[in-house]
């Protein structure tokens, strides 16, 4: 069952899926009834996190073994003592995975919200704390140490600084704000830095805000995967025409030890 409500696309996009996924062709083949359950799964696991997340170890500086010390040893201070295994990926081999736990269904949700975009509910359920340019609203009397429930505006009709929000919501998990309201709203300027810090995320997964980060790279796997397909090697002139932000660039030129 889908913990999540059915992700919503674009007109193109959905009309793109649709004709992929309801083809006469594939019809044919799977029968109408399987097509279809082919089509809902995807909508499902697309509007969950992946199983894994995905770190690219910096090879230049360290072994993968070494990393995959480092990094189980972070792993376990941040969710103090709770044992998460870090993998090594079978084909990929300067690939590390961390297993997602999630979701969790039996967090509680308390009386103070914190609605942020829809961008910053993608990240939160990756991992991240909440950044103060991410919110979009907060209960009326929320102050700085209080624990509130975190929840994404998926639709996007939140008005900044709303006290409350009866609109489509999505439970993101329970964290501590570190500012009050009027620090988030009414400051002279626009604020950076952490807004909420989630201590109970609906998905388990670890923060890599400043963890390792000469060692490693934190990439989705088909990212990865472009560069192994691609097996650069030295000397080669190799032109990345679609460079930014998912570290295909960075990972060749690792690939080809910088030559």
């Amino acid at each position: 069952m889908s913990f999540f409500p059915k992700i919503s696309f674009q007109y193109e996009v959905e009309e793109y899926l649709t004709k992929v996924f309801r083809n006469k062709e594939l019809i044919t083949a799977l029968g109408t009834q399987e097509a279809e359950n082919k089509y809902q799964s995807l909508l499902s696991h697309l509007s969950h996190p992946p199983g894994f997340t995905t770190v690219r170890v910096n090879t230049h500086l360290a072994s993968v073994k070494h990393v995959k010390k480092l990094l189980f040893e972070e792993i376990q201070k941040q969710f103090k003592g709770l044992c998460v295994p870090v993998l090594e990926h079978p084909k990929l081999q300067d690939i590390l995975l961390i297993p997602v736990i999630g979701p969790r269904r039996d967090l509680k949700r308390h009386a103070s919200e914190v609605i942020v975009g829809a961008q910053c509910g993608y990240a939160v359920l990756r991992g991240a704390h909440v950044y103060v340019p991410g919110i979009v609203s907060t209960s009326r009397f929320v102050k700085a140490g209080d624990l509130v429930s975190v929840y994404s505006d998926i639709e996007g009709k939140c008005k900044r600084g709303a006290k409350e929000f009866d609109g489509v919501k999505v439970f993101l998990g329970n964290g501590i704000s570190e500012l009050s309201r009027s620090e988030i709203f009414c400051s002279t300027g626009p604020l950076r830095g952490l807004g909420i810090r989630m201590i109970e995320p609906v998905y388990l997964s670890p923060s890599f805000d400043n963890v390792l980060p000469s060692h490693l790279f934190l990439q989705n796997l088909p990212s990865v995967v472009v560069s192994h397909v691609l097996n650069p090697q030295p000397g080669e002139k190799i032109l990345d025409m679609c460079a930014a932000p998912g570290g295909k660039t960075t990972h060749v030129a690792t690939l080809m030890h910088d030559q």
